[in-house]
Formats: C-alpha cells, structure tokens, sequence
C-alpha cells in the first residue's frame, strides 16, 4: 500500500491511493459484464410463404395514342368524344385485374388532350396507367 520510507515523520502525505479505488471499479465492472444479458442484433420477419399454386397472370395492355389532331384512339379505334373514353375507362377499371393502360402523345398533341385523359383516368379509378413513347421527344 502507501508507505512513507526514509524522510521526515512530521511530513504529511497529501496524495490519494488510488489502488483501492480501481480494484473496486474492476470488480464492480465484471459483475456488470455478468449481469447484463446478451443481446441479439436480429430482427424477426414473418416472410410469406411462396405458394406455387399459380404464376400471376400478365393483364392486357391498352394503348390509346393521342394524335396530333388532338384525337385519342382506344387500342387504334378513334373515339367520338370525351364520353366515349370516360365510358371505356369505367368499363376497364371495374374489371377484377385492371389492364395496363399505355399513352403515347404525338409530339405535336395539345398538352390539354394530354391532360385530359389522365385526368379522366385518375377520377375514374384507373391505377396502372404509364406515358410511352418519349422517344419522340428526345431531339
């Protein structure tokens, strides 16, 4: 421990033994490290299950262009009017596997022919529905 050899008896020791100290922090450390239980670092998942019953059947695709004469035709069938596609598009979104509806604007369409049919598409519930053709527009 601390022992003072040699020197003046009347001198007083004014540093701390600090060896009891760390004895006991090493010990209160190891009975932490023993008390703590170990943690795992996974995380559950309820993964599906694959069920090979049947292969998911690809839904059709319906291609309505929009010409630059600003008219919209129905899978190459030109349409009468605004009724006639909001009618088309009710009918295809009711159906149980809704068809990937395609649009290819003509460079030269109105934007508001454009804005037209996806606005009637979105009202009308229609979900999968993408912009093809952009090809077109790449100089």
């Amino acid at each position: 421990m601390g022992m003072q050899v040699g020197g003046n008896d009347d001198d007083m020791m004014m540093e701390i033994n600090t060896t009891p100290l760390i004895d006991v922090m090493l010990v209160l450390l190891i009975m932490l490290i023993i008390t703590i239980p170990i943690q795992t670092h996974a995380v559950k998942l309820d993964m599906p299950v694959n069920s090979p019953a049947k292969p998911a059947e690809k839904p059709e695709i319906v291609q309505i262009d929009i010409g630059s004469n600003n008219i919209i035709s129905w899978a190459g069938t030109p349409l009468a009017d605004r009724a006639a596609l909001e009618k088309n598009l009710s009918e295809a979104a009711r159906k149980a596997v809704q068809p990937e509806f395609h649009i290819r604007p003509d460079k030269d369409a109105n934007y508001e022919s454009v804005a037209l049919v996806l606005a009637s598409s979105q009202r009308l519930g229609v979900k999968k529905i993408g912009i093809v053709g952009h090809e077109q527009f790449i100089k």
